[in-house]
């Protein structure tokens, strides 16, 4: 598929931040829907945050009051803002991107690490 550019992930030690990027330049972005989803080895891919074309937000209980999601129209690229990452946060994550309608796509992953 390759339709999502995913970017940010990287190594941080427990208590830091990073901030994933998803540039979506094929889609109809203002009037789609982002996500961020991550997938542990072994374990199955879950639902981390998202946001509507009218800008309602929903986050998994396990990220509320860590992660902030956002999306700037003009540039097509949603953002996840991570903050007090903890170990169990590391993962592959994923950026999806959907329109009720019409299509839904998914990054190829990027991997964040936080150490103890």
């Amino acid at each position: 598929q390759a339709h999502l550019e995913e970017s940010g992930g990287g190594l941080v030690q427990a208590g830091g931040s990073l901030r994933l990027s998803c540039a979506a330049p094929g889609s109809i972005f203002s009037i789609s829907a982002m996500g961020w989803y991550r997938q542990a080895p072994g374990k199955q891919r879950d639902f981390v945050a998202s946001i509507t074309s009218d800008g309602t937000t929903t986050y998994a209980d396990s990220v509320k009051g860590r992660f902030t999601i956002s999306r700037d129209n003009a540039k097509n690229t949603a953002y996840l803002q991570m903050n007090r990452l903890k170990p169990d946060d590391t993962a592959v994550y994923y950026c999806r991107n959907w329109e009720g309608l019409g299509y839904d796509w998914w990054g190829q992953g990027t991997q964040v690490t936080v150490s103890s």
